[in-house]
């Protein structure tokens, strides 16, 4: 190539480059941290600091616990978008996405995902306590690496093993005003890390042809979907002490859980329906959606009807 078509091609690339940065609005960088999935966890963060406040509310402790746990899960978001961008372009639900439509380049990603990162842990450090900064990074290594990294593209225990940073924003929640971590803490986790997997394969049965496409080995792609309708199952059922415990320790009422048992044992139903199912996609939906349901009314009785602090 002579030097006039090396300058031309130099030329071709930095116009495809700024094409590419002025593509990307910030609307797209917005979605690339999944607002959606940071407002489901915020939920559950609040959840966690209301149980340990009992009701007497340090509200502006409370915004600098949400506004630190959003900056940090939505870099944890950010990376795994990044991790994902070449199998995200073989599934449908994901090919649209910044990244792989060229967006937002990789590198920019990066950048945004750690500026996300340093400002939500320097929130949480100085302004929440250092056990809620270590449980970030805890969360965010969870997420970004053993999970999205390490065990999404090559195990089957990826969904087990990535609900351990599903799990921790409740507990963030909770050390925010408690400072400590002790039984109340590990049943948040456990309430939330029991719910994950089968909330996940439900949505991993209904687009199992997908992840297959992508290359992801998860359960219903390789052990099939009886075998994971099988495996949901002692995940719920450890659900049903977990909600047991918190009313037994004082933590909510009996409204919680009179209301908590029924949501799950209706939850349990509707997944063990999957059996005998004759529509394993509209069912595992349905499971999908009624998961979704569960956790956030869940939630809501345990605000509702959380313990107040002795007169």
């Amino acid at each position: 190539m002579d030097r006039t078509n090396q300058v031309d091609a130099s030329a071709a690339r930095d116009n495809e480059s700024a094409a590419t940065s002025a593509r990307a609005s910030w609307k797209q960088y917005y979605a690339l941290a999944k607002p959606r999935m940071i407002m489901t966890n915020l939920i559950t963060a609040f959840g966690g600091f209301w149980v340990a406040s009992k009701w007497d509310i340090d509200w502006l402790l409370l915004i600098y616990m949400l506004a630190g746990s959003a900056l940090v899960m939505g870099s944890g978001c950010v990376f795994n978008n990044v991790l994902d961008r070449e199998r995200d372009q073989l599934m449908e639900r994901t090919k649209q996405r910044a990244i792989p439509t060229g967006a937002i380049p990789p590198g920019a990603a990066m950048l945004y995902g750690s500026a996300l990162g340093v400002a939500g842990l320097a929130v949480l450090y100085f302004l929440v306590g250092p056990l809620a900064a270590l449980l970030g990074i805890v969360g965010h290594i969870a997420y970004v690496i053993i999970y999205t990294y390490w065990l999404k593209p090559t195990s089957t225990w990826s969904t087990s093993v990535g609900g351990i940073s599903g799990a921790v924003p409740p507990v963030i929640g909770y050390c925010a005003v408690t400072q400590t971590l002790d039984l109340g803490a590990i049943l948040l986790f456990g309430l939330l890390f029991f719910w994950q997997p089968p909330h996940f394969w439900a949505l991993g049965i209904r687009k199992r042809e997908e992840y297959k496409k992508a290359g992801y080995p998860l359960l219903p792609v390789v052990k099939g979907v009886l075998r994971t309708k099988w495996q949901m199952v002692p995940y719920l059922l450890a659900l049903y002490p977990t909600t047991v415990l918190l009313y037994t320790q004082h933590y909510v009422g009996l409204v919680f859980l009179v209301g908590g048992l029924t949501l799950l044992t209706l939850w349990t139903w509707q997944c063990l329906r999957g059996f005998t199912a004759k529509d394993d996609d509209a069912w595992a939906m349905r499971s999908f959606k009624y998961s979704l349901y569960y956790l956030t009314f869940v939630f809501v009785l345990m605000v509702a009807d959380t313990a107040h602090v002795p007169a």
